[in-house]
């Protein structure tokens, strides 16, 4: 067997439909178009959505505009000053900050922001800090780790 000799399945390939050559083709006079009216013109037609001058759907829906960031990540988020929970040189780590009540689950990063003020050293470990509460947490003699991916954090 050659390529050549391979030929497409039955039913697989139709004829071109030859318009306005005659009514004994089958596709003369209106030529598929239909009787009078904007479609059958030359070059008729209506824009994509449009609705006969009815309200289109997109204008209806506004809030359907845009796109989502389907990389965006969400994190946990925990201020520097509900860190005053833990005792002077504590740990803080995912599985410290869901025992004590601060996350409600273990499934998003965390990250730690500079709203408040922290009074007590302690031993940070987690996926993000901002840049306020980085110098907050040094500025009270803790120290900061941070890992990647959200379980790690609970480790």
């Amino acid at each position: 067997m050659r390529q050549n000799d391979i030929a497409p399945g039955s039913g697989a390939k139709h004829s071109r439909k030859r318009v306005g050559r005659g009514n004994a083709s089958g596709h003369g006079t209106y030529s598929g178009r239909g009787l009078k009216g904007q479609k059958s013109r030359s070059g008729g037609g209506v824009r994509v959505g449009f609705e006969g001058g009815q309200l289109p759907l997109i204008k209806r829906l506004p809030y359907k505009r845009g796109f989502t960031n389907i990389f965006k990540v969400e994190y946990n988020i925990i201020n520097v000053s509900q860190l005053n929970v833990f005792p002077s040189g504590a740990e803080v780590t995912a599985k410290t900050l869901l025992e004590k009540g601060l996350l409600k689950s273990l499934r998003k990063p965390i990250k730690i922001l500079g709203k408040g003020k922290l009074d007590r050293a302690l031993r940070i470990r987690v996926n993000k800090l901002s840049v306020s509460a980085r110098d907050k947490v040094e500025k009270a003699g803790g120290e900061i780790m941070e890992v990647s991916g959200a379980q790690k954090a609970a480790k």
